[in-house]
């Protein structure tokens, strides 16, 4: 499918704050393991401390059951293994633990985006734990306990040497990003603000097929690809055709952070965020992370219920 081009700006006015980046060397190319035994992923042990801080009032949707629903089905988040029945992935990871950590045998439900809220809402699921964003509207009706930063990332051909580590960056480049999509916002106002101080405009490119935009990039039809870092990450960790150049919150300028769901005041919350900060603690929780990928990702500690982005 042909390729849609075209070189956008919109005006949003002053940013109120500098973003944050990291850029790390090229990634060699890695197996991963997608086995549905997951003889490596790491397990915990039941933390009483944890238990203590449930709710005298809290309901599992079962007994002895932590009941978990996940929607993201690509990789590395989760996606059916070579069983074709049992999901792998880093978000199965963290439920482990928190399953091992509450004493309790994790049960996976595999649910479509739109439906993850309904079912932790209603006590059919006892969380979450996909990829899910913490926003302010969403707490209205959810609590979250922080697990990962919510990274974009650009990504350019493996032996291209850009590096970019600040908005003035990207001006000239030809830059992928999908429509409609967060990072295209952002990199609109990047735009914005380049072209106010004079530089060269961004050439946005839009690709419906993936195939082609990977092409794009391995011939230099376009420079730097900008996307959910996660995804980009485990691809390119995988395939070794690319790299990371550089990435950023998603939330920019404001820091967004990714967290475990769970019914608002359903007494949880606490209990899952102590949980999750022993993991982090002991290791185990940056081993989860790791071996999919995912270390640039990793918080030095869970909360509960952060600040999170503003309604739109």
């Amino acid at each position: 499918m042909a390729a849609r081009t075209r070189s956008l700006s919109l005006g949003f006015g002053a940013l109120a704050a500098a973003a944050a980046f990291l850029t790390v060397p090229a990634i060699a190319q890695q197996v991963f393991d997608l086995s549905p035994e997951q003889p490596g992923r790491p397990r915990a042990e039941r933390n009483e401390e944890a238990l203590k801080l449930i709710g005298k009032d809290a309901k599992f949707a079962r007994d002895g059951i932590f009941t978990v629903a996940i929607a993201s089905q690509r990789l590395p988040f989760g996606a059916y293994g070579t069983d074709t029945r049992t999901l792998v992935g880093s978000e199965p990871d963290i439920a482990q633990l928190v399953a091992d950590s509450l004493g309790r045998k994790l049960e996976i439900v595999s649910v479509a985006w739109a439906d993850w809220p309904l079912g932790v809402a209603s006590g059919k699921y006892d969380a979450a734990i996909s990829n899910v964003t913490v926003t302010e509207q969403r707490k209205e009706k959810f609590d979250f306990s922080t697990y990962r930063k919510d990274l974009l990332g650009f990504y350019v051909k493996a032996s291209n040497p850009i590096t970019i580590t600040e908005p003035k960056d990207v001006a000239g480049l030809k830059v992928i990003v999908g429509s409609g999509t967060n990072q295209e916002q952002i990199l609109l106002r990047w735009n914005e603000q380049n072209l106010k101080q004079g530089l060269k405009p961004v050439e946005v490119q839009y690709y419906d097929d993936d195939v082609v935009l990977y092409l794009a990039l391995e011939t230099g039809r376009a420079d730097v690809y900008l996307g959910p870092n996660a995804l980009l990450s485990f691809k390119a960790a995988r395939e070794g055709k690319t790299r990371l150049a550089g990435n950023f919150s998603g939330g920019w300028p404001l820091l967004a952070e990714i967290a475990v769901t769970t019914r608002k005041g359903n007494g949880l919350a606490e209990a899952i965020t102590h949980a999750l900060n022993t993991q982090i603690a002991n290791g185990n929780y940056g081993k989860a992370l790791t071996r999919w990928n995912l270390g640039p990702e990793a918080v030095e500690k869970s909360t509960t219920n952060p600040p999170g982005l503003p309604k739109s």
